[in-house]
């Protein structure tokens, strides 16, 4: 099997460091690997399949220095915007986590249980670009479903877990539950959330556009279109909560024809990387604590409208860091090499 030069991009991230992981533990083709970040990682080592290895200063002529012919890219959108082109140039096929080439027409977004043929629109400008975390799970679940019942419109409101805000994010929750704990949370001043986020749930995720829907509500109804080729009618709340890891969705779905749930059912056992736990009579049902740190979408309560037959209702989770950016970032890089072989 052919093996390849791969770069990680904002590798000492919590992104990046999960994208390690992953390619290691999915025993990924690579003949070299090479971390990358800001000056101030330079020469930190992290450990890759047992052995130290150096991070290397992010340059513009370091794709081609080394030869890249993958670079995973998840340091923040202004960092791709600047250096995934020359990546590109270099030769390598950018597989990128930010949002800022998403909604590029000329770039697929791409979710490989969803749309796989859209990987070979990279070769439009050597970019793939990854979606949103909280669009991936819920168009894993959208995409069966739509194929039997065909989708209208779809209602969501997500449980966004404070990693989703990066490791800043992760350290301010357990500071202010330390601070809880010792009797001083009044004194602590929000820094990553614009609210105190322990014991609180904050219904604002990214800035207010002028619809008064925010920027990461937005971002869910145009990726699912883009990603499913189809003007589906999306609504999004966008909550963030005080959980560690692992987004959780409670989802509407409006269908065309009438809806069965054992169908449904059905079709959501049968789809990729997708988990039923639907057993709502023994308690057992999707949470964070069972989706943390595993590569599926767990599915259950899902359920027909009590009053309109053709609406089901449903609850998904999945690990964001790993479902919702690096896994889904490693399995394009994987669906690439097997359906083109010419990278």
């Amino acid at each position: 099997m052919r093996k390849y030069n791969v770069a990680v991009v904002g590798a000492t991230g919590a992104v990046g460091e999960e994208l390690f992981r992953i390619l290691e533990e999915q025993n990924f083709p690579i003949k070299n690997i090479l971390p990358l970040a800001s000056e101030r990682s330079e020469g930190i080592e992290i450990e890759f399949c047992g052995k130290p290895v150096k991070v290397v200063k992010l340059t513009e002529d370091v794709f081609e220095k080394y030869e890249i012919e993958i670079a995973f890219f998840s340091a923040g959108g202004s960092v791709s915007a600047h250096f995934a082109p020359f990546a590109a140039e270099a030769g390598a096929i950018v597989i990128d986590n930010t949002s800022h080439f998403r909604m590029d027409a000329d770039i697929p977004l791409v979710v490989p249980e969803c749309n796989p043929a859209d990987i070979l629109l990279w070769k439009n400008r050597g970019i793939i670009a990854n979606p949103n975390c909280s669009t991936i799970q819920m168009v894993q679940i959208l995409k069966p479903l739509d194929d039997i019942f065909g989708i209208k419109r779809v209602d969501v409101s997500t449980y966004q877990a404070v990693s989703g805000a990066g490791k800043s994010g992760m350290e301010e929750l357990v500071h202010q539950m330390q601070e809880f704990f010792a009797f001083r949370l009044s004194d602590v001043t929000p820094q990553k959330f614009p609210h105190q986020i322990a014991l609180n749930l904050i219904p604002h995720i990214d800035v207010f556009l002028e619809n008064d829907y925010t920027k990461e509500e937005m971002k869910m109804v145009k990726e699912t279109q883009k990603i499913l080729h189809k003007n589906i009618e999306v609504s999004a709340t966008c909550v963030r909560v005080p959980v560690l890891r692992s987004h959780s969705e409670a989802i509407t779905i409006h269908f065309e024809k009438d809806a069965d749930v054992e169908k449904a059912r059905d079709a959501l056992k049968n789809a990729s990387n997708v988990v039923v736990v639907d057993e709502p009579e023994s308690k057992k049902y999707p949470m964070p604590i069972i989706a943390t740190d595993t590569d599926f979408t767990y599915v259950g309560r899902i359920r027909k409208d009590i009053y309109q037959s053709n609406i089901l209702h449903l609850w998904c989770v999945a690990d964001q860091i790993r479902v919702g950016a690096a896994t889904n970032a490693v399995r394009i890089a994987q669906k690439l090499i097997e359906i083109d072989g010419q990278i």
